[in-house]
């Protein structure tokens, strides 16, 4: 949501940060509902300041014992005068509100300008790509033959893009999720939460995804929401809320299922477990005050980069262009891991970590604020969110950057303690 002191004060700036994101908007509509906003409040001030003169007149004459009919009745026309200059304020308000919240957060400056990912920017990589002497498998060959991916059934059960994982494979997915929340926990100093995975429409509207996005999501009978991401639940824990400057930095994290219709994304991802309609995360969320949420960006992503070390998984960071920002986030940093059974063997980098710092564009949604003892002053807090990994493609990754000529699957060393003392998962075909 976009201060409209700032839009009023500096509309040129305004219009050229919305360009950036591709958008064109109608400024002189903006400007004019604010105006006509602020000439009727100026007006029902006028009035206010009328009824209380009125109303001290009619004290003075009733103690004289004079007649005060006409003056009542004048009092009884500032009143009818008062509630329809309310009604109009309210209907302007919800107009100008209504525009307001469709516009995306305002890039920083060092953001790329671009069209789509081809036009993202490459921060580093990391790691070494491995070289097989044999054609790479993919995810989706790999674990059928493990017989820990079961699409079939989960097709059978839930419909396309929903898979069943069997055995090996779900202790591997519990032992991913495990690993990263302790890697959390234990060296960089988060809170751990369990959220509710069904939240209220405000929610979403706090951070971001609601009203724009309502078809990439799945709704109740009774008009609540599955999450996309813990990201909803995490950053509204300081919803409507004044946080004490000295507990800043927050930094929350959790393991939840998402839920995403994938509305837009027909015939994208289809094989495999790249883009399912439920998957787990691992989210973390960091709120905290403005001054210093460009280098809390820069912690987000230095403990996500954290698990794929650890993993030994090789991975680079891109910064987004102008064109691949989400709507709530003014920069964003995507982490991409190595995938050798893509395209074919090939391989490719594909996203598994989103970074964003958003600036007080969720928090003045959700009306977050956070307070300074000291000087007495209140101010909007900064939200930023990141996955900490995505453990469905962590999998993936996994899979196919430790699998062995026969089919089985290296353990990570350090995922070794999470799997039972298992260090290979075996083809249960191979003799």
């Amino acid at each position: 949501m976009h201060d409209i002191k700032f839009i009023r004060n500096k509309p040129n700036e305004f219009q050229l940060l919305m360009e950036k994101r591709g958008l064109k908007i109608d400024l002189p509509e903006i400007l004019e509902l604010d105006r006509q906003v602020r000439n009727y409040q100026t007006s029902i001030q006028e009035i206010q300041e009328k009824r209380n003169n009125t109303s001290k007149d009619i004290g003075k004459l009733i103690s004289q014992g004079k007649d005060v009919a006409e003056l009542q009745s004048q009092v009884s026309l500032y009143k009818s005068d008062l509630t329809k200059l309310d009604e109009k304020i309210k209907t302007l308000s919800n107009k100008l509100h209504s525009l307001l919240i469709t516009f995306p957060n305002y890039l920083e400056a060092d953001v790329p300008l671009g069209k789509d990912e081809s036009h993202n920017e490459l921060i580093k990589e990391w790691g070494k790509i491995p070289q097989f002497e044999y054609h790479p498998l993919d995810h989706v060959d790999l674990g059928e033959q493990l017989n820990g991916l079961d699409f079939k059934t989960g097709v059978k059960i839930s419909g396309s893009r929903f898979v069943l994982l069997r055995g090996h494979l779900a202790l591997l997915e519990r032992a991913l999720s495990s690993f990263m929340i302790d890697t959390h926990l234990n060296n960089l100093n988060f809170e751990e939460i369990s959220p509710p995975y069904i939240v209220r429409e405000d929610a979403l509207y706090g951070t971001g995804q609601l009203p724009k996005f309502s078809d990439d999501l799945f709704n109740t009978i009774d008009n609540r929401w599955l999450i996309p991401t813990s990201e909803v639940p995490l950053t509204n824990i300081v919803s409507n809320e004044i946080i004490d400057k000295k507990t800043l930095p927050l930094r929350f994290v959790a393991n939840t299922p998402c839920f995403r219709s994938e509305a837009g994304a027909a015939g994208s991802d289809t094989r495999g477990m790249i883009r399912q309609h439920q998957f787990s995360k691992v989210e973390m969320v960091f709120i905290t005050e403005p001054e210093n949420s460009n280098e809390e960006l820069n912690v987000l992503v230095s403990c996500a980069e954290s698990i794929l070390k650890k993993l030994q998984l090789p991975y680079r960071v891109m910064k987004l262009c102008s064109g691949d920002v989400g709507f709530s986030a003014k920069k964003t940093f995507d982490l991409e891991v190595w995938l050798p059974g893509q395209n074919n063997g090939k391989g490719a980098y594909r996203e598994i970590s989103s970074c964003s710092n958003c600036g007080d564009f969720q928090a003045r949604r959700m009306n977050a604020k956070f307070k300074d003892k000291e000087t007495n002053k209140i101010e909007f807090l900064h939200t930023l969110n990141g996955s900490g990994l995505a453990i469905g493609r962590t999998m993936i990754a996994v899979l196919e950057n430790y699998q062995q000529e026969d089919g089985s699957i290296l353990i990570p060393e350090v995922l070794i303690p999470y799997m039972k003392g298992i260090t290979k998962i075996q083809n249960p075909n191979m003799k």
